[in-house]
């Protein structure tokens, strides 16, 4: 069997996901391919080189740290993201809670992340390289418009794959995977409703009028992702994991208190969903 796993972005929302990849990592459910769009991948890499645990360890040690986001840092010209790359991508996980970097390129399944490229307003998922360190492509999917600046690999400018695909579960199936989990961080029966600040973002991209459009339709895209989710679970292609409810926090929450809740949460639900997950694998 060829196991697949897709993350689910939503920033702060990810932390849930992160306690479903404690879970697995605790239960030895190791995918071959693992899949994700911004926060979701960028945690996704420790679940890859079963360090979980990591994740949990930055919320609550990290996230609230003053050198890991805030307006200073978007207003910094070396910088201008509302995040603090140098210590998210680097600092972190290179020196202060270190990445297992030889783990990550021994490992022999593939990891993909998506992201929406700026020219075309289209998708795509790039490889998560392995021989470097500077996390260019999950910065790249984490790109959030305004929050962030585009970030340009090999001459392309990208930036937030959860724009076009927040759920990116076609790599998953392109690659011939059997079997696929999605971990998503709304609830069931959540729909987008359309944004006026979307719209209000999209003019500040006017240059590109397709990332533009991509930005306008943000809603549409991620309901009609939401639908093909539903509809290959009921064909038996996916098992879904979501929160049981709305999680109700603000996109850049630091809070490390209510990030270890969140976290915490996804644990319990991973275990409440557990014999179900073995059920599917097995079938």
């Amino acid at each position: 069997m060829k196991l697949g796993i897709v993350f689910e972005g939503g920033a702060s929302r990810v932390y849930f996901s992160c306690g479903i990849m404690e879970g697995l990592e605790r239960e030895k459910i190791m995918a071959d391919v693992v899949v994700g769009a911004s926060a979701g991948i960028a945690n996704g890499v420790s679940y890859v080189t079963r360090q979980s645990r990591r994740n949990y360890v930055i919320a609550t040690r990290f996230a609230n740290d003053p050198r890991y986001m805030g307006l200073r840092h978007w207003l910094n010209p070396d910088n201008r993201c509302y995040y603090n790359l140098s210590f998210v991508f680097e600092e972190i996980p290179c020196r202060r809670l270190p990445f297992n970097f030889r783990a990550f390129q021994k490992w022999p399944g593939q990891v993909f992340a998506a992201v929406t490229n700026v020219q075309t307003g289209k998708a795509e998922y790039l490889p998560v390289p392995r021989d470097g360190r500077s996390f260019k492509v999950l910065q790249a999917s984490c790109a959030l418009p305004i929050l962030f600046p585009p970030i340009t690999i090999n001459g392309t400018a990208y930036m937030d794959g959860g724009i076009v695909n927040s759920i990116p579960v076609q790599p998953a199936l392109d690659a011939g995977c059997d079997k696929i989990i999605v971990v998503l961080t709304q609830p069931r029966g959540y729909q987008k409703e359309d944004s006026r600040s979307m719209h209000v973002i999209a003019k500040k991209y006017a240059a590109h009028p397709a990332f533009a459009e991509a930005l306008r339709n943000r809603a549409r895209t991620y309901n009609q992702d939401l639908a093909r989710i539903e509809e290959l679970e009921k064909e038996g292609r996916v098992f879904v994991m979501a929160p049981p409810y709305p999680l109700g926090i603000k996109r850049t929450e630091n809070d490390p208190q209510v990030l270890s809740n969140l976290y915490h949460l996804g644990l319990s639900t991973f275990d409440a969903q557990l014999g179900a997950l073995r059920h599917y694998l097995e079938a």
